[in-house]
C-alpha cells in the first residue's frame, strides 16, 4: 500500500512575468572585455597557475571542465563562460538544476531570483508557469533525440521553441519500440502522457528568448560544448509545476552523467575547475573518476596527471598538503575539499569571489 501523495495537477501556478524578481540580467551581466577586478597576490598566483594548466591541457587536446553552482550565473558571469567556450578554453560545463533555471529565466524574461521567504509564506515560491512548463517539456522532448538535460534546455533557448509531436506519431513509435528495441519507449510514453494530459497542439511551440545573447546554455548548444546538469529531485522550482516529471528529469540527468564520465575519461593532463559547488561537483566527480578508471584499467591505462582547482568562499585553516584533517577538525567536514583531495592528481584551493577569479582568468587567457 502506497503512502498518501499530493496531486501536482492541483497546484496553482502564476505567470512568471507577474513575479517580483531580484536581478535583471542587463544590470548584473559582467562585461567580459572590461578590465577585471583587482586581485590579491595569492589569487593572482592561482590564476597564473590555472592559465598555465589550461594552456597545457589544450595543447594536449585534453579537456578543461568547469563545474559551478547557480550563484555564478546569478552573479552575471554567463558572458565570461560564453567567451571561454568561444575561444576553446573550456570544453565542458557542469552545473545543478538552479544553474540552468536562472540562465533560462534571464534568457526568457531578462530577470530572475525571487524573495524565497515571502513567497514560501504565500505558497507562490517557484510556482511560475513558464519556468516549470518549458524546462520540463524541453527535457521530455529532448529525450526523444537522446539529449541530456543540459542540451535539451540549451536547444530550447537557442532555437526559440520546441517541436511538439502529435499523439498518433508517438503511439506508432511506441508500438514499433514494443516490437523491437524497448530503450526509447519510456520517454515516448511519458511525452505522450504529457501531450494528452495538457492537450498540447502538435507542431511548433514558439518560446521567444529576447535575452538569449546572455545565455551560456544557448551558446553551448551553438558551439557544441556539452553542458551536463546534475539535479536532485525536489531541489529546484521546476518541481512546483504540474509539468514536472521525475522520470524524465532522471533520464536527462543520467544521460548527462554519462556524458560527464566521458569527459572525465579523457582528463589525463587535463583540468577540472570547481567554482562555488560545495556538494554537486565533488560528489559527481568522485563517482565519475571511479567509472573512468574502471574503464581505463580494462585497457591497461589510468587517469593521470590531472589538475583540480577548487574555488569557494570558505576559509580553510587546515594545511591539506599534510593529508586529511582528523574528524575532530571542522575542516574535515568541508566536502568540497575532502572529496577532491582524495581524487589524486594535483589539487589547489583558492578562497575568492567567483567574479574576481573567473573574470581575471578570462583576461589572462585572452
Amino acid at each position: 500500500m502506497s503512502f498518501p501523495q499530493i496531486d501536482p495537477a492541483r497546484l496553482r501556478v502564476y505567470p512568471v512575468e507577474s513575479r517580483k524578481s531580484k536581478s535583471r540580467i542587463e544590470a548584473v551581466a559582467v562585461n567580459a572585455e572590461a578590465p577585471p577586478p583587482a586581485m590579491s597576490a595569492p589569487v593572482a598566483a592561482a590564476v597564473a597557475e590555472i592559465v598555465q594548466r589550461i594552456q597545457h591541457a589544450r595543447k594536449q587536446d585534453a579537456p578543461v571542465m568547469l563545474a559551478f553552482g547557480a550563484h555564478l550565473i546569478k552573479n552575471g558571469l554567463a558572458p565570461v563562460l560564453i567567451r571561454l567556450m568561444e575561444k576553446g578554453w573550456i570544453t565542458h560545463l557542469a552545473t545543478q538544476g538552479a544553474g540552468t533555471i536562472h540562465d533560462w529565466e534571464f534568457a526568457y524574461l531578462g530577470r530572475s531570483e525571487e524573495d524565497v521567504r515571502a513567497n514560501v509564506e504565500t505558497g507562490s515560491f517557484g510556482t511560475w508557469e513558464e519556468t516549470g512548463k518549458y524546462i520540463n517539456l524541453a527535457v521530455q522532448i529532448g529525450a526523444l533525440e537522446n539529449m541530456g538535460y543540459g542540451e535539451s534546455v540549451g536547444h530550447l533557448i537557442q532555437n526559440d521553441g520546441l517541436d511538439i509531436p502529435d499523439a498518433d506519431t508517438l503511439r506508432r513509435r511506441i508500438a514499433v519500440g514494443l516490437e523491437g528495441d524497448l530503450a526509447g519507449v519510456p520517454a515516448l510514453a511519458e511525452l505522450l502522457q504529457t501531450v494528452e494530459k495538457f492537450n498540447l497542439a502538435p507542431g511548433r511551440l514558439s518560446v521567444v528568448h529576447p535575452f538569449k545573447r546572455f545565455s551560456y546554455l544557448a551558446a553551448a548548444c551553438r558551439l557544441r560544448v556539452p553542458v551536463t546538469v546534475h539535479p536532485g529531485i525536489g531541489y529546484d522550482i521546476i518541481y512546483n509545476n504540474p509539468f514536472a516529471n521525475g522520470a524524465a528529469i532522471g533520464r536527462g540527468a543520467h544521460t548527462d552523467f554519462k556524458i560527464f564520465v566521458h569527459s572525465v575519461s579523457r582528463l589525463s593532463e587535463g583540468v577540472f575547475l570547481s567554482i562555488g559547488s560545495a556538494i554537486m561537483a565533488p560528489q559527481v566527480f568522485e563517482k565519475a573518476l571511479s567509472q573512468a578508471n574502471n574503464l581505463a584499467l580494462q585497457q591497461g591505462e589510468k587517469i593521470h596527471d590531472h589538475y583540480i582547482h577548487v574555488v569557494d568562499l570558505q576559509d580553510s585553516v587546515w594545511d591539506w598538503s599534510q593529508g586529511e584533517p582528523p574528524k575532530s577538525s571542522p575542516d574535515y567536514y568541508l566536502r568540497f575539499l575532502k572529496s577532491f583531495y582524495r581524487m589524486g592528481g594535483t589539487i589547489r584551493y583558492t578562497a575568492v569571489d567567483n567574479r574576481v577569479l573567473l573574470h581575471n582568468l578570462y583576461a589572462a587567457l585572452k
